[in-house]
């Protein structure tokens, strides 16, 4: 069994087509049957079964799928590994980060890292926390970075560190009632309208448990708007749409133009929250995430 049968085999797998599965890989309908037949006769197993002009994979075919991937992913890593060995001069990094920590935190060390290592490709995929962790374990990226919590499920696989932090701020635009004052009670929450990130998010997830913490229920809170980006919820909120808890680190320049305020809650703390760097316990640590790890930690 080679490689190029089983990169073959898992394009057919994934396309659950012939054809297409060769147009994929730029070869001809024949190769590929020809190399399907090969491993089904060999083994004695049926891959696919044939159902008129369409085909279906086989409990056997599934098997081999799985560890087919794993087998060309192992090769993968390897052949990555051989080429960081030459200083440093080439390579890839693959980063998983959510939106904040990706947009306003880890820019800095992207760019201290691609000045001494210019050679680099760093492949950064921005998420929110739970896509982010649930990548790392499934190997798409190298290191992934969060300010959230994750599934249980997960806790096993992947090692977690602290590199960072920021704090929420809760703020609100020109146009709505509370921009005027300093602070407002507890109790007040409830009388506005607000504007969320998404389920999964780390700065929602943080937020729901300061208000937990605080005696107040998330479901008292009218939640007009529910955004999949910290930069949306920003912009509704300068327009006048309502109120949010916002990272500090994404609106302070809107607080110095005074195009936002932040409002403070009276027996509300500050809602404090931890940027947390996640690997696998288990997968090849590349050289590569291995010195960028290093920069994380002596910047």
């Amino acid at each position: 069994m080679t490689l190029d049968q089983l990169e073959i085999f898992l394009a057919v797998a994934q396309h659950m087509h012939i054809t297409r599965a060769a147009d994929a890989l730029y070869i001809t309908q024949s190769s590929v049957s020809a190399v399907i037949q090969n491993l089904e006769q060999k083994y004695g197993v049926k891959l696919f079964h044939r159902i008129g002009r369409r085909i279906e994979i086989t409990q056997a075919g599934m098997l081999l799928q799985v560890e087919a991937q794993k087998i060309l992913n192992a090769v993968a890593l390897c052949e990555r590994g051989l080429r960081e060995l030459n200083n440093l001069q080439q390579g890839e990094l693959r980063l998983g980060t959510s939106q904040t920590i990706g947009n306003y935190w880890l820019p800095y060390f992207i760019s201290k890292f691609k000045r001494q290592y210019s050679g680099i490709r760093i492949n950064c995929t921005l998420g929110n926390t739970q896509q982010i962790s649930t990548g790392t374990v499934k190997g798409l990226f190298d290191l992934g970075f969060v300010e959230g919590e994750f599934e249980p499920s997960l806790r096993d696989c992947l090692e977690q560190r602290v590199v960072g932090g920021d704090r929420l701020a809760v703020v609100v635009g020109k146009s709505h009632p509370w921009f005027e004052r300093q602070s407002v009670e507890l109790s007040e929450l409830s009388k506005t309208v607000w504007v969320m990130r998404e389920k999964g998010s780390g700065t929602r997830q943080r937020f729901e448990k300061a208000l937990q913490d605080s005696g107040v229920e998330l479901a008292e809170l009218t939640a007009i708007l529910e955004m999949s980006t910290g930069e949306m919820v920003k912009a509704a909120v300068e327009s006048g749409v309502g109120v949010a808890a916002i990272s500090e680190l994404m609106v302070n320049k809107e607080l110095q133009l005074g195009t936002i305020r932040e409002i403070s809650i009276i027996d509300f703390a500050d809602i404090t929250r931890q940027f947390v760097l996640l690997k696998h316990r288990e997968r090849f640590s590349t050289r590569v995430s291995q010195v960028f790890e290093q920069i994380l930690l002596t910047s």
